[in-house]
């Protein structure tokens, strides 16, 4: 069991944080922060919890939805205080991750380079609008016929 000064409020980590009570809140409901309730039915996260959040706002700042930052928490032991090696393991995955979005990022720049003052004005031939769109192939227009809905 927890002691009671190993605990914070929902307050006191909204304050820790600078997120609203609310956004804790919906993080504890979507499963990515974990809460103890004292005999008063009142939450108290670990200290963990703490860091837990400060990685979900940095998660977000990298460009990660939810559920792909509740997928790498998931990664963290859920029983103890993850340490400076399970912290390790998940900024590798999360290098991947930027590497492959600077990737990205640096395409579109380049492609907006490329754009600007093209006027074709098509958004159905942007390659910034539609990148990589292999229906135009086949020609302009729906090309996928709707399927009946029984």
């Amino acid at each position: 069991m927890h002691s009671k000064h190993s605990e914070v409020t929902i307050g006191q980590m909204a304050k820790r944080t600078g997120l609203a009570v609310s956004a804790i809140r919906f993080y504890e409901t979507e499963g990515l922060i974990t809460a103890n309730r004292n005999r008063g039915g009142h939450r108290r996260f670990a200290r963990a919890q703490v860091r837990r959040v400060s990685f979900i706002l940095i998660a977000q700042q990298f460009g990660l939805t939810l559920p792909q930052i509740k997928a790498v928490l998931d990664e963290l032991p859920g029983n103890r205080t993850p340490t400076a090696k399970d912290w390790a393991h998940i900024s590798t995955g999360l290098q991947s991750h930027l590497d492959e979005r600077i990737a990205h990022l640096e395409r579109m720049r380049d492609s907006l380079n490329g754009c600007i003052g093209c006027g074709c004005l098509s958004l159905d031939t942007c390659a910034l609008y539609n990148p990589e769109d292999k229906l135009s192939q086949r020609g302009t227009g729906p090309i996928i016929p709707m399927q009946k809905e029984i």
